[in-house]
């Protein structure tokens, strides 16, 4: 079965503390609901032999790789979102990266943007794609079309293990 599966590749994408929990300074709303459902993808995944990869934001104290939108949370002289070491970086409680499993650090919506994504599954022989995490119209939105506009055969949203601030908006997409 494992041979079936060795051209595919699971995107688990910022199932972090701070897009998940209650108090999450980027809460995303539909974001609790979803995790048991990442979490029986990540299982199933790895039960398939299929490559992990868990896509997740790391910024800066001062915020100085963040979007310019997003600078003035990183100027209030509290920890801004999901900065490298703190509890809101973290995945939530569940998730787990394991050995084999490969964590990649993004600062943009687009998993693809300014990182090594495409050269990895390049050089693993990865073609196909599965995409689970947050926030549909941002983050799993982009990554989707940069791995369309990479020519990637095969891109699948699990559409139970993503979501969005609201379910019209988790629809729309």
């Amino acid at each position: 079965m494992a041979d079936k599966w060795k051209h595919t590749a699971l995107l688990v994408i910022d199932m972090q503390k701070d897009f998940i929990h209650e108090d999450g300074q980027m809460l995303v709303n539909g974001g609790r609901a979803i995790v048991p459902n990442v979490i029986e993808a990540v299982e199933v995944a790895r039960q398939r032999g299929i490559l992990v990869i868990w896509v997740v934001r790391e910024h800066d104290p001062l915020g100085r790789d963040v979007e310019l939108f997003r600078q003035h949370l990183y100027n209030t002289g509290k920890v801004g979102p999901t900065v490298k070491g703190s509890v809101g970086a973290e995945l939530v409680d569940g998730l787990v990266i394991k050995e084999g499993d490969y964590k990649l650090v993004k600062t943009r919506f687009s998993a693809f943007f300014a990182t090594h994504l495409h050269s990895l599954l390049q050089r693993a022989g990865i073609n196909n794609l599965i995409i689970t995490g947050v926030q549909t119209p941002n983050c799993i939105r982009q990554t989707v079309f940069d791995a369309v506009a990479l020519d990637y055969q095969s891109v699948t949203v699990i559409f139970d293990a993503t979501a969005a601030a609201t379910p019209d908006i988790h629809a729309a997409f």
